[in-house]
């Protein structure tokens, strides 16, 4: 089974048009991810980390440790450093206002080759703050972030290229709408509508 079915069948993607769903960044949007939910399922949890494990290896990464988002990301982040035998550590979303006020947790050798796990990717800000965190700290070589699942909007792309970062998801918002189309769980003028959202989600949130 593909990543992007266990995801429709545990709910972790839904759609909504009326009314859209708010993200924590306040963004209106009628798709919504919450990939914390496939943790709990140990048969696609199996298939999310081969999926990572997969990707790792025929992109020739070679990762002196696996670095999670906090929070999402950590244990994802924890079951590919678990299977690869690697370091694990995780990234705050600002750094502590006491002690060193570090923003990694963890120990990490200075100059290590990374890999930054996530559970989804929407602008990739926060994809890329962790990125600079772990550059800023331990001067890391951020080999890329990987996501469970990507919206694909436009400013991530951007970015992304801006940042000279690289993303490196296991499934996509296109492979998502093709088999919700092959399920019959979204109508041709939906998928429309949605994919006017990926292009700009501001001009598209000025339509509702």
């Amino acid at each position: 089974m593909s990543i992007v079915s266990h995801l429709l069948d545990h709910q972790a993607v839904r759609i909504s048009l009326d009314p859209p769903f708010t993200w924590t960044s306040g963004i209106k949007a009628p798709v919504y991810c919450d990939n914390r939910l496939m943790t709990s399922f140990p048969e696609a949890r199996n298939e999310i980390v081969d999926g990572f494990v997969n990707k790792i290896q025929e992109l020739g990464l070679e990762p002196e440790a696996i670095g999670g988002t906090a929070t999402a990301g950590i244990s994802w982040a924890s079951f590919v450093a678990q299977r690869l035998n690697l370091p694990m550590f995780y990234v705050r979303s600002k750094p502590k206002g006491h002690g060193a006020g570090k923003q990694v947790e963890g120990f990490v050798p200075e100059n290590s080759k990374i890999l930054i796990v996530e559970d989804l990717i929407s602008t990739g800000g926060s994809s890329i703050k962790s990125a600079e965190a772990c550059q800023r700290e331990f001067n890391a070589e951020v080999l890329g972030i990987m996501a469970i699942f990507t919206y694909e909007l436009t400013v991530a792309e951007k970015n992304f290229t801006e940042s000279g970062l690289n993303a490196y998801p296991l499934a996509t918002f296109p492979a998502l709408l093709s088999e919700m189309k092959t399920r019959g769980d979204i109508s041709e003028a939906q998928e429309q509508i949605v994919l006017k959202f990926r292009e700009d989600p501001k001009v598209w949130e000025e339509t509702l």
